[in-house]
């Protein structure tokens, strides 16, 4: 099975600068829950456009027709649109019921600010009652859940792991490093002994790629609930975390000059290259490395922790499935919602796409037909984090809050600790004026 080429929201840098323009909509009297509940006439649902769409659409023909034909006198209308406008189309939709979709997919890190503009229908009470969500990982639940409430269904998840070049690691008499420990040496090694490759590829701008290293070292990003959050990323732990990190950048490992301004994009496009012998990456970075120089010649572990043996907590990105509150179709486009994120559809959804299914059992049967998925799926499986589920964090990732902090230490231009506080005012202010 191929996988496609695709662009996640959680990746994409321009998905990140345009969150920030939904997450502030103004609230309008239009963001107001419809009263009315059709069961007959047109739906609209809105989907991501994926680069090589047609075998996602294929599947989500066959769950439109499935629908169509279970509910008499009913149409659904789909729109596919890009990533990278949806901001300005998500916005328009929630201050205009009228040009609204009835069901739509969302990046998950949207979650909480599509909640605090009002868009997103409290599906609390059908999430509950759908049986097939007893399987749902705890993370992917946690990522349709805002102040105890559901508002969405997770459709696939997506995290990162540990590629390495098998031929490299077999030339110079490596084995896949287990600690973190471990992997900076590791790093070092190669760039000693092949000094035109990066020993590890680190980004400055990647910040999916550092958060495993601060969450390995017993730090957190910010802690509360409920959407009242302070940053915790100037704590002991933290900074432990984003110094084991920001080492890495070194003329020994991955220069400083070089590495700063990578993100996680150039990171896999160096590894892909041939031009590094490590780099962490996405199940969903699968075909970019199978394109490139390293095709045949690398593998994939989990990325480890601390501990020898351990794996890093990863970041659980994707995509979920919601219902607008303007709909007026409520019990219909709940249905749809359930239908398209189900275990059947996310099954298929694996085979077409590669996307990742957030049902454990069903990962569990994509790892046995596909052997590369099996250390994303023992990531997965160790225990993946989210983000602060804020409207705040929105904001925080536009302004390449993390990126400049980690860019600041690998300058010099600050130390840990300064940087840390820095950065962490910076999230407190944003947490205090999001409400």
């Amino acid at each position: 099975m191929k996988f496609a080429p695709r662009r996640p929201v959680f990746l994409t840098a321009a998905a990140a600068v345009a969150v920030v323009a939904t997450a502030c909509a103004p609230q309008t009297s239009a963001n107001t829950a419809s009263d009315r509940d059709d069961r007959t006439g047109t739906l609209r649902m809105w989907l991501f456009q994926e680069v090589g769409n047609g075998p996602k659409q294929k599947v989500v023909d066959s769950v439109v027709a499935a629908f169509e034909k279970a509910h008499k006198d009913t149409k659904v209308d789909v729109e596919y649109i890009p990533v990278e406008t949806r901001a300005q189309r998500v916005k328009a939709a929630f201050n205009d019921p009228k040009s609204a979709p009835d069901v739509i997919e969302y990046g998950n890190t949207d979650t909480a600010g599509y909640v605090h503009d009002g868009g997103l229908l409290d599906v609390t009470g059908q999430f509950a009652a759908w049986g097939e969500t007893k399987d749902t990982d705890a993370t992917a639940r946690q990522s349709v859940t805002v102040a105890g409430k559901v508002y969405g269904a997770p459709f696939y998840v997506g995290v990162r792991a540990l590629y390495y070049r098998t031929d490299v690691f077999h030339d110079l008499g490596l084995k896949p490093p287990t600690s973190l420990a471990e992997l900076a040496t590791t790093a070092r090694t190669i760039h000693a002994k092949r000094p035109d490759l990066y020993g590890l590829a680190v980004g400055g701008a990647y910040t999916y790629g550092a958060m495993p290293f601060i969450w390995a070292n017993g730090g957190e990003l910010a802690t509360g609930k409920g959407g009242s959050y302070a940053s915790a990323l100037d704590s002991a732990q933290a900074r432990k975390g984003i110094k084991a990190y920001t080492d890495l950048f070194s003329d020994a490992n991955c220069p400083p000059a070089t590495c700063a301004g990578m993100g996680g994009n150039d990171t896999v496009t160096a590894f892909a290259a041939g031009r590094a012998g490590m780099a962490i990456g996405g199940d969903f970075s699968h075909a970019a490395v199978e394109a490139g120089k390293a095709k045949g010649e690398y593998a994939v572990v989990p990325l480890p922790g601390v501990a020898s043996g351990s794996i890093a907590p990863a970041f659980a990105g994707g995509n979920n499935i919601g219902v607008l509150k303007s709909t007026t179709h409520r019990t219909l486009a709940v249905d749809l919602m359930e239908r398209l994120a189900s275990k059947k559809t996310q099954a298929a959804m694996f085979d077409a796409m590669g996307f990742l299914p957030t049902f454990s059992d069903v990962r569990e049967q994509a790892a046995a037909k596909q052997p590369f998925v099996k250390p994303f799926v023992a990531t997965l499986a160790a225990g993946t984090r989210f983000v602060p589920a804020s409207p705040a964090w929105a904001q925080i990732d536009s302004a390449l809050v993390l990126p400049t902090m980690f860019q600041e230490v690998v300058s010099g231009k600050k130390g840990v600790d300064a940087a840390a506080k820095e950065a962490a005012s910076k999230m407190d202010q944003a947490f205090g004026s999001a409400g």
